[in-house]
């Protein structure tokens, strides 16, 4: 039996896929061999020793020590996709929101309920006043989209069919990525084309040691005098200090972040959205069953998809044993594993070896069932991190 320990609510939806005969689903589960979560901030934890997984039902996953696990051999699964229509949805909401000055109207009219509940004219303090709050439509205009993931080529997509000229910039782009990105959307070479030439710039990158304050001074300087910032990725990759001297300046006329810091609620040229980029019913349940599919196709199979610290590895089974081995990725691992196979009589059907961030995976099928002698032969090979067999 597996046991899967959850520390968030997670979507029903999902956790119906772990068989109840099989699994044990539960927040006080002990010694589990996954842990499920979302936001649970698992810095400040012990993780049991029994952990070979960690799934995250959302995209992020600063809220787990992935350095950590990667030395302990403990896979982090992510989501990525699955909540990327509700992102989506938002950012286009911002871009209306960036123009428009749809928030500060509503604030306006809501600090005349006075006057309305005392008789006052409000049909008429609108035909004054509403100049004012006066902005420009997004249709012909440039929007510039820094990342092309999942998230990114929805915004760029969908912004080109309300008819603006979309340019994205993504050194990183996916094959996959590619194929679902409209031909309009056109390729800038470099993240300075992006901000040179765009009226609003939207921000759809990971975050991480390199992308951590990637729009500072030296970058928001680039960007087109008035021009509107959207971050929906992570708070992090824009450096506040910097995009608040920017709006003071007037070198960007609004930002609008799902990341709100007290600097920022304050200010009034920010439109601060409380973390909402994912909170829809649909997204919480697409996350949930995507991380439970890929939990429960690691505990079964010992298939990797979508983790951020090992390398993707799918090995088709067609042999009764498979061995699984984690290692840090220096010569000579594969024949040190196959040779002490060889050495105890195991007959190899199919393998094979990924590599990623210094770190690699090995599925290995055999004719036979590998003994527990061996297993721990194979736990003592320098830089074997973790080995786990399947029957």
């Amino acid at each position: 039996m597996f046991h899967i320990q959850t520390m968030n609510n997670i979507a029903a939806e999902g956790l119906s896929l772990f068989p109840s005969g099989n699994y044990e689903v539960g927040p006080g589960v002990k010694d589990p061999d996954v842990i499920l979560l979302r936001s649970a901030d698992l810095h400040s934890i012990e993780i049991p020793q029994s952990v070979l997984a960690i799934a995250r039902a959302g995209a992020g996953y600063n809220n787990i020590p992935v350095d950590v696990c990667s030395e302990r051999g403990i896979v982090v699964f992510n989501t990525p996709g699955a909540n990327a229509n509700a992102v989506k949805e938002l950012t286009l909401a911002a871009l209306f929101l960036s123009s428009r000055k749809i928030s500060d109207s509503i604030r306006w009219l809501s600090s005349l309920q006075d006057s309305a509940s005392g008789g006052g004219d409000i049909p008429a303090l609108v035909e004054k006043e509403k100049n004012r709050f006066e902005g420009p439509e997004i249709s012909g205009k440039t929007l510039g989209v820094v990342g092309l993931g999942s998230i990114g080529a929805m915004v760029a997509n969908d912004a080109a069919a309300l008819g603006m000229d979309v340019v994205g910039y993504d050194p990183y782009i996916s094959v996959h990525a590619a194929w679902n990105l409209s031909r309009s959307v056109r390729h800038a070479e470099t993240i300075e084309d992006v901000l040179r030439n765009s009226d609003y710039v939207s921000i759809h990158v990971p975050y991480s040691d390199e992308t951590k304050d990637m729009l500072s001074t030296d970058k928001i300087n680039m960007m087109k005098k008035g021009a509107r910032l959207l971050n929906f990725a992570r708070g992090g990759l824009i450096k506040e200090a910097d995009i608040i001297s920017a709006l003071a300046s007037g070198r960007i006329s609004v930002y609008i972040t799902d990341f709100p810091t007290a600097g920022l609620v304050k200010h009034d040229k920010v439109i601060c959205i409380p973390h909402l980029g994912a909170s829809t019913p649909e997204a919480e349940i697409n996350c949930a069953i995507s991380a439970v599919k890929q939990a429960k196709n690691f505990l079964e199979t010992g298939v990797i998809e979508n983790s951020v610290n090992f390398p993707s590895c799918r090995l088709v089974r067609n042999s009764p044993y498979r061995l699984l081995a984690s290692n840090r990725n220096i010569p000579n691992m594969v024949g040190q594993i196959t040779t002490l196979l060889a050495s105890g009589g195991i007959n190899i059907t199919d393998l094979i070896n990924h590599h990623k961030n210094g770190y690699a995976y090995n599925i290995i099928d055999t004719e036979q069932e590998i003994p527990a002698s061996m297993l721990v032969a194979l736990e003592k090979i320098p830089g074997i991190i973790r080995v786990r067999t399947i029957v």
